[in-house]
C-alpha cells in the first residue's frame, strides 16, 4: 500500500495538533505540518503540543509563514502532498476588530497561497477550517449548512466566508475536491487561552473578575476536541472512497447549545471555585446563539458526539490544574 502524504497547516494550533496526533497513529500516513509559531497566545502551549508530535517518527514540521507564496509553492513542489488539511488561520472574533491587517494577511492571502499550491500539485482532497461565525446572528435553530451566510458580524467571520467562496470557485474551475469544516466553539485540554473555559480560569487564578458579555444572555454549542477530531477522521476515511460532489461544507458541532450562565456554574461546580463576575453589555462581533445541525455530517459519518459538557469540562479542568500545578 502506498503511504499517504498528508499536510496539516496550523499544526501547532489546538485542532491542528490533535489532528496530527491521530493521523500519525497510522503507519500508512506520512504527516507534515506547517506553522509559523506566531505570538497570538502563549508560546509554551504551542511548544507543549509540538513536543508530543516531535516524538512521532512519521511527522515532519516546517516553520513557514503561509503568507509567503514563494516558500509555500516551493514546499508543495518538493513534497507533493496527497491530502491537505488547511487549519492555519488568525483566530479570534474580538481580536479581528482592532487588528484586521493580521486577518487579511493570514486568512485571505495565506488561504489563497495554500489553495493555489494545492491546485498546482493536484492534491486528491483539500480540507479547510471555516467557522460557525459565518452564520452571523440567526433566529431559527438548529443552524443548517443551507442557511444564508451573507451577514457575518466580524471581520474574522468575513474572512472565513471569503474562504468558502474562493474554495467553491476553485472546485468549480479546476475540479478540485474541497471540503469546508464549520467549527462550533471547540474546547478541551491544551486549548486556546483566549477562549472559555481557559480564559475564565486564568482570570480567576490571577485574582481578576471574569467579563460576562451580553450579561450572560449567550448560548454556545460547545464541542469537545475529541469529538471534533473523530468527525474529521471518519469524514476523511469516507471521502477518500467516495465523494459525490467536488465541494461540500459541513457543520462540526455538538448539536446541543449551552446557556452561558449555566455553563459558568458548571465550571465553578467542577473546579470548586467561585468567579468574581463582571456583567457587561454585548460586544461588537458577538452572536447571541450558536446551535449546529449535525444531520448532514451524521449521514456521512454515522457519528454522534460522545462527550457531554460535564465530562468535557471535567477533563479540561483536570488538565488545567495539572498543567499549572494547582492543588
Amino acid at each position: 500500500m502506498n503511504k499517504k502524504k498528508i499536510l496539516v497547516t496550523g499544526c501547532a494550533g489546538f485542532i491542528g495538533s490533535n489532528l496530527v496526533d491521530k493521523l500519525t497513529n497510522s503507519k500508512n500516513n506520512i504527516v507534515y505540518g506547517i506553522d509559523n509559531l506566531n505570538n497570538y497566545y502563549d508560546h509554551k502551549l504551542k511548544k507543549k503540543r509540538l513536543k508530543k508530535l516531535s516524538k512521532k517518527k512519521n511527522f515532519t514540521l516546517f516553520k513557514i509563514d503561509i503568507s509567503s507564496k514563494k516558500n509555500i509553492l516551493k514546499n508543495f513542489s518538493i513534497i507533493k502532498y496527497d491530502y491537505v488539511f488547511h487549519l492555519a488561520a488568525q483566530a479570534g472574533v474580538r481580536y479581528s476588530i482592532n487588528n484586521p491587517d493580521t486577518y487579511l494577511k493570514s486568512n485571505l492571502i495565506g488561504f489563497y497561497n495554500i489553495l493555489e499550491a494545492a491546485k498546482k500539485i493536484n492534491v486528491k482532497l483539500f480540507y479547510f477550517a471555516s467557522s460557525s461565525s459565518v452564520y452571523g446572528d440567526k433566529k431559527k435553530f438548529p443552524i443548517s449548512e443551507k442557511f444564508n451566510t451573507d451577514t457575518p458580524k466580524s471581520f474574522y467571520a468575513a474572512t472565513k466566508k471569503c474562504n468558502e467562496i474562493i474554495a467553491h470557485s476553485y472546485s468549480h474551475l479546476y475540479k478540485m475536491k474541497i471540503i469546508g469544516l464549520r467549527f462550533f466553539t471547540v474546547y478541551g485540554p491544551l486549548g486556546r487561552p483566549d477562549m472559555t473555559p481557559f480564559s475564565f480560569l486564568n482570570k480567576h487564578y490571577q485574582g481578576k473578575h471574569i467579563d460576562i458579555f451580553n450579561k450572560g444572555n449567550h448560548e454556545r454549542d460547545f464541542t469537545y476536541i475529541d469529538d471534533v477530531i473523530n468527525f474529521i477522521l471518519i469524514l476523511f476515511e469516507k471521502n477518500q472512497k467516495n465523494m459525490n460532489s467536488n465541494y461540500e461544507i459541513y457543520n462540526i458541532g455538538k448539536g446541543s447549545p449551552q446557556k452561558l450562565l449555566k455553563y459558568i456554574g458548571q465550571i465553578e461546580k467542577t473546579s470548586k471555585i467561585n468567579f468574581k463576575r463582571n456583567y457587561i453589555g454585548p460586544q461588537s462581533g458577538d452572536v447571541k446563539k450558536t446551535y449546529s445541525s449535525i444531520k448532514k455530517i451524521y449521514r456521512i459519518t454515522n457519528y454522534k458526539p460522545k462527550i457531554n459538557i460535564q465530562e468535557g469540562l471535567k477533563k479540561f479542568i483536570n488538565w488545567y490544574k495539572k498543567y499549572y500545578k494547582i492543588k
